[in-house]
């Protein structure tokens, strides 16, 4: 049995967190690329813009029940030491305390537990496919843990609106990384939205 996770991070939103039409082209563009594959599950974020580009996703996965995870809610999963932090991220974390710190530390450890490894069931030993939309603190913290990376790592890894991340947990064997940020079903102009203008491939 492999367990697919296909995460990703919510379709552009707008100042108050609700998918834009932007982000809604994003999202059913998503869905069509997922349309081919056996898809058992759609997770969500508690949060209005995870919740709504999954129900767009899932439009195209008509036998796929869409389901909220409140595992999956933005949030920072671990606050580095001042000699882990990058110059680039300094005072980022300045406004985080101890409690806070740990209580997202918490919640990250909840979201391994939950879709970081093989479930407790074998769903009868065939393949499992679950999508996971969510928000980029949350995509890092899992392929961090994927590659089995200090804690710290999952600085850095951002994930662009309605990329495709894929890993795969199998038993007996670490998990795999299979693709990471992938936007190969958007435009070119649907691409990196909510990132700095730049030069992107």
């Amino acid at each position: 049995m492999t367990r697919h996770l296909y995460l990703a991070r919510h379709g552009a939103a707008d100042a108050f967190g609700n998918l834009t039409e932007t982000g809604r082209r994003q999202s059913a563009l998503l869905g069509e690329r997922l349309a081919a594959l056996p898809i058992d599950a759609v997770w969500h974020s508690p949060l209005p813009r995870a919740a709504a580009c999954a129900h767009e996703i899932a439009r195209h996965l008509p036998d796929a029940p869409v389901t909220e995870a409140a595992e999956l809610v933005d949030h920072v999963p671990y606050v580095p030491r001042a000699d882990e932090t990058p110059p680039s991220w300094a005072g980022f974390f300045d406004g985080y305390d101890g409690a806070e710190a740990a209580a997202g530390h918490r919640l990250a450890e909840a979201l391994v537990a939950r879709f970081g490894r093989l479930p407790d069931t074998s769903g009868a030993g065939r393949d499992t496919h679950e999508v996971l939309v969510t928000h980029a603190y949350p995509i890092a913290w899992l392929v961090r843990h994927a590659l089995d990376a200090p804690p710290s790592r999952w600085l850095g890894l951002n994930s662009s609106s309605a990329a495709l991340t894929v890993i795969d947990h199998r038993p007996g064997l670490p998990p795999t990384l299979v693709m990471f940020n992938d936007m190969s079903h958007l435009p070119a102009d649907l691409r990196w939205t909510g990132f700095p203008d730049g030069t992107r491939p």
